[in-house]
């Protein structure tokens, strides 16, 4: 074991000296020189101790190498190392992104909380300098900043509202100055626009009746401020549960008044703001008892003509039209239904048209006397033209409302000749020939039979000319389809097709 502890495993093989001699035989020392036990004995001795005999040996084989040989093992040792350090592997770049997106997400979130912090903490001081009664200037200018805010951000609404806007604004309203009351109006209408809580809680603290007692306390009124007035009941008349408290208040004629405005102090807007709230406020059935209360009914009927609130005036109608009580309103009115009627020939207008016809329908299945008013007024004629070339919703209007007429006058001809023969018969439009004949002989017979073939010529031109007029409105409409030029319809082919059809092709 004590060449293990030398370490002396150099001299397994070879012998080698650091005493050069000119001969090669003398530089080495052959290992087949040793015996067979002492061969052996190395072997086990290099095995036995190999563990801890590395780092000696290699000590010891600088100790024997040539400094130019130690300073390339250094160098070797040392490339290696840097080879090592190569291999390692190199961060991932897209991690390294990764993280870094991160890491901008988190700091534009905390500086997102940062600044909502601060807005909220702007808001409370806002609702604060509300409840300034002291300070007028103060409280003024604080509304007139909800205001600007409530504009058109939705999430500033409901949380100025959370923390308790409503309440001191509506309070502004007992206010003797102007522009406080001005800019309390407004900014109580932006907290409202769509947002339904908003609305339920302004008219829940009794805002509707400091409005009209805004009105009511003053002679002469600020257009500006009856104005305001005006766009809050429209827009807080468009929640369901508000309709039935602002209908039941003295809201409604002072819409009226605002609308009819005789006096020009109201601008446009506001009678259009004042007819939208109507409209809203007719929706509720239990409203229409306290606008036929006003004079509101005859006002729509002779506005109509104005196309900028005939469709409003005729939806409000619309409205009515379903009671017992605002069908007598409207035929009441002087010349409601030639107004009415008229409306049906307005073929630039199907909107119109779609309106009217629902009206005149309703008042014709309810009322026998209204029935007879619109065939006074002329409707039979503008009901074939729109049941021809009207649209479809209009087209079954009219003649849903046709066949109301022609079978309510059937009846009224066959009562009246019942009475007469003792029996109820069936009778045409005109009267029958034999009923005209029998009381006064031939001469009188004849002459009815000339006015009834009179008649039904004339209606027979009436209708073939319409015929005419539906078929070519249809050809153009599928010349349009087709992308052809207009000017090949109507052709003289076309016409001369067109001149011997007849309705029987048409469905009613």
């Amino acid at each position: 074991m004590e060449n293990c502890h030398r370490n002396n495993v150099g001299n397994l093989v070879l012998g080698h000296h650091t005493t050069k001699s000119p001969t090669f035989s003398t530089n080495f020392r052959l290992w087949n020189s040793l015996s067979a036990a002492s061969f052996r004995r190395l072997i086990f001795d290099a095995v036995s101790c190999g563990g801890s005999s590395r780092y000696n040996n290699r000590r010891h084989s600088f100790e024997d190498e040539d400094p130019d040989d130690f300073s390339s093992t250094a160098r070797s040792d040392s490339s290696f190392s840097d080879d090592k350090r190569q291999l390692k592997p190199k961060p991932n770049a897209k991690s390294e992104k990764l993280s870094d997106l991160l890491n901008m997400a988190e700091s534009e979130t905390e500086a997102e909380a940062k600044k909502k912090e601060e807005a909220l903490e702007k808001l409370k001081q806002l609702v604060k300098d509300l409840h300034h009664e002291e300070d007028s200037a103060k409280r003024r200018e604080a509304a007139t900043t909800v205001r600007m805010l409530a504009k058109e951000n939705l999430e500033v609404r409901g949380t100025l509202s959370m923390l308790g806007a409503i309440p001191p604004l509506v309070a502004m309203l007992d206010s003797e100055d102007l522009d406080s009351q001005i800019a309390s109006l407004y900014a109580l209408l932006n907290l409202g626009i769509g947002n339904d809580a908003n609305k339920a809680a302004i008219v829940k603290v009794g805002s509707v009746h400091k409005m009209l007692k805004l009105i009511e306390s003053s002679d002469g009124t600020d257009s500006a401020v009856s104005e305001a007035i005006v766009a809050n009941f429209l827009g807080l008349s468009a929640l369901d549960s508000n309709k039935p408290i602002i209908g039941s208040s003295a809201a409604m004629p002072f819409l009226v008044r605002t609308l009819k405005s005789l006096d020009k102090k109201s601008s446009t807007q506001a009678k259009q703001d004042a007819l939208r709230a109507l409209y809203n406020l007719s929706i509720f059935p239990a409203n229409i008892s306290f606008i036929l209360e006003t004079d509101l009914v005859p006002f729509l009927i002779n506005s109509i003509g104005d196309m900028e609130v005939t469709e409003r005036n005729l939806l409000i109608l619309s409205n009515l039209v379903s009671t017992r009580a605002g069908r007598k309103a409207i035929s009441a009115v002087p010349d409601a239904f030639p107004i009415l009627v008229d409306v049906l020939n307005w073929n630039d207008s199907p909107e119109c048209q779609e309106k009217v016809s629902y009206v005149l329908m309703v008042m014709s299945h309810k009322s026998y006397g209204d029935k007879q008013a619109m065939i006074e007024a002329g409707i039979v004629s503008s009901l074939l033209e729109l049941s021809l070339i009207g649209t479809t919703l209009s087209q079954k209007r009219a003649s849903r409302l046709l066949e109301s007429l022609r079978i309510d006058k059937g009846k009224q001809v066959s009562g009246n000749y019942g009475g007469n023969l003792g029996a109820t018969v069936s009778a045409p439009i005109c009267g029958s020939s034999s009923s005209c004949a029998k009381p006064d002989g031939d001469g009188v017979g004849k002459e009815c039979l000339e006015e009834e073939e009179d008649m039904m010529s004339e209606e027979k031109k009436a209708v073939k000319q319409l015929v005419q007029l539906s078929l070519q409105n249809n050809m153009r409409k599928i010349v349009k389809r087709a992308n052809l030029p207009q000017d090949i319809v109507p052709s003289d082919h076309f016409k001369s097709l067109t001149s011997s059809s007849t309705s029987k092709s048409l469905p009613f």
